[in-house]
Formats: structure tokens, C-alpha cells, sequence
């Protein structure tokens, strides 16, 4: 029998490579990996997912600072309300019993694989992924390059930092599936750009939720550890072959799979 520690790296290293060729909203992945394959319970594996999806997307991150494209300005300020909400997610997610914990949690996975088809279907099209642009209070400044700051724009990021960070201390999602459309519709930035951004974000709502849990004692350091480790090499690993694989195709599958954990999750859920 594999010991607990190398399964949980090799999941881990599933997660990291989802994450490299499907985008940030792939760490999505993480808790049912943790619930069917370490049999976790739903508040056990909500931190360590975001422990391992905070690593891999400060890694992507950081990529991203050098080469330039993170809108570190409005990724902080998301950050900032994302991190301040995660603890009020964090203290439903025990109030609440492990069963409507998982379905609801089924429930966002659903809609995020939903999401994913959508766009893997337009890119199939040749049309814009995330479709088209129409509201954007958050637009770029031609003569400095920097996103125009307007009372529209900051309530806008405000809001998707909120629901990031409850998610996020809920059911242990980075929440890319949230800030990657909410970027698209609010901001002119391009793709790249989006990504990386909204990365830095998880990064940083991540590090508030995995400190929540670690002082509140329910972090279990002793998969989390070694889960993550295995994410942050499984992402670096499929980074190079990122270019050649990935694709709508491939994310239409992940999000098959991911839709298909749902339904299993549902089942044991219903079923205990």
C-alpha cells in the first residue's frame, strides 16, 4: 500500500499539472482528489487544496511578475477584501454538517466546469473565450499603461474579491473560475494578463485562508505538505508542455471529469 504521504504528493502533482494546462480555475480539482483519494472529509480537504492551489499559483505568479504582466495594483486590492472575507467563509464551513458542505460544493464545481465547456466551445469557434466584452468600468490608461481607478471599477473588484474569499474559506477553492470572467468583463486587459492576475490573487486570498485554518488548528500539515510540494513540481513539470497539449479539447475534458467528481460527490453524499 502507497503511504499517505507519497499518494498525497502524487495527487498533488494531478492538481499542479491540471493548473499548468487549464488555467487557474483547474485547482478547482484539488478537493475532490483530497476526499476521494486520501478520504478526507470536506472541512479536512478545503485548506489543504488551497494550501497546494496557493503554491502552484504563486509559482505562476511569480513567472508572471517577470515577465510583467500581473496588474499587481488590482490584484492586492482584490487580495486585500478576499483575504478579509475567507475567515467569515472559514467559520460557515464549520458551522455547517459535512454533507451540505459537499453538495453545495458539487453544486460550484458544476458551474465551473459549465464555465469551462463554454469557453473551450467558443475557442473551438474562433470566438473570444470568455465572450463578449460590454461592461468594463476597469479600463487602462493608454498614456501610463495602469488601470483607470473610478468608484465603478473598485466596487467591481471589490465584489469579486469578496465572493473569491468566501469561497475560498467555504469549500477551499482558489476561485480563479470567479476572478478569471470577473477580470474579462470589468477590465480591457488582455488574456495573459488576466491569468497572471488573477493568480497573484489566489496566491494571496490562498495564504490568508491556510493561515486561518493553521491558527484555527484544522490544517493537517502532514498531507497538506507534501500535497503541495507534489502540485508546485507537478505544475512546473507541465509547464513545458503546455504549449503543445493544452487547448480547448483538453479542457473540455478536465471539465468532464470535473463534472463527472461532482456527480460521484453527490452520490456519496446522498449515499452515507
Amino acid at each position: 500500500m502507497i503511504e499517505q504521504p507519497f499518494l498525497a504528493a502524487g495527487l498533488g502533482a494531478i492538481i499542479g499539472a491540471v493548473l499548468a494546462l487549464t488555467g487557474a480555475g483547474g485547482g478547482i480539482l484539488a478537493v475532490p482528489l483530497l476526499v476521494f483519494g486520501l478520504g478526507l472529509s470536506m472541512v479536512e480537504a478545503a485548506p489543504v487544496g488551497l494550501l497546494a492551489v496557493g503554491m502552484a499559483a504563486a509559482v505562476g505568479a511569480l513567472l508572471g511578475l517577470r515577465q510583467g504582466v500581473v496588474r499587481y495594483r488590482a490584484a492586492a486590492f482584490v487580495a486585500l477584501i478576499g483575504v478579509a472575507a475567507a475567515p467569515v467563509g472559514l467559520m460557515l464551513a464549520h458551522q455547517l454538517p459535512d454533507g451540505p458542505l459537499a453538495l453545495t460544493f458539487a453544486v460550484v464545481l458544476v458551474y465551473a466546469c459549465a464555465r469551462m465547456l463554454l469557453k473551450a466551445s467558443r475557442e473551438l469557434r474562433g470566438q473570444p473565450p470568455l465572450g463578449q466584452r460590454s461592461l468594463m468600468p476597469c479600463v487602462l490608461n493608454p498614456a501610463q499603461g495602469r488601470l483607470r481607478w473610478t468608484l465603478p471599477c473598485a466596487r467591481a473588484l471589490a465584489f469579486t474579491g469578496l465572493l473569491s474569499g468566501l469561497l475560498s474559506g467555504l469549500l477551499g477553492v482558489g476561485g480563479g473560475f470567479v476572478i478569471i470572467p470577473a477580470l474579462s468583463r470589468y477590465t480591457n486587459l488582455p488574456m495573459k494578463s488576466i491569468v497572471a492576475t488573477s493568480l497573484a490573487v489566489i496566491a494571496l486570498v490562498s495564504t490568508g485562508s491556510v493561515i486561518s485554518a493553521s491558527i484555527g488548528g484544522v490544517m493537517h500539515w502532514a498531507v497538506g505538505a507534501p500535497f503541495a510540494g507534489g502540485a508546485v513540481v507537478g505544475l512546473l513539470a507541465a509547464r513545458q508542455l503546455a504549449s503543445r497539449l493544452a487547448g480547448p479539447r483538453l479542457q473540455q475534458l478536465f471539465a468532464t471529469v470535473g463534472i463527472c467528481a461532482a456527480l460521484l460527490l453527490v452520490m456519496k453524499t446522498l449515499g452515507s
